[in-house]
């Protein structure tokens, strides 16, 4: 996975900011499962999800990982920012 050219839709970033308590809105349950799952994963794990999921992981590593990771989030599915 490539974070530089991996694209986070609107809708994705919406799903990560409810699983994280920042709003958004709540992904149904298979993706709730599978944000859960990708937020546990370890990283031989999160590499073979990565290629299949490749927004939900680079969203869910933001919304844990990055310090402006939220806010940049909330910008994307707000429609204010592309990521």
């Amino acid at each position: 996975m490539d974070r530089n050219t991996t694209t986070i839709p609107a809708e994705t970033a919406r799903h990560v900011l409810a699983v994280f308590n920042h709003g958004g809105y709540p992904p149904g349950r298979f993706g709730l499962q599978l944000l859960q799952l990708i937020a546990g994963a370890d990283q031989d794990n999160l590499a073979r999800l990565a290629e299949t999921f490749p927004a939900e992981v680079e969203a869910v590593r933001m919304a844990q990982y990055d310090d402006d990771g939220i806010a940049r989030l909330q910008a994307i599915a707000n429609g204010q920012a592309a990521a």
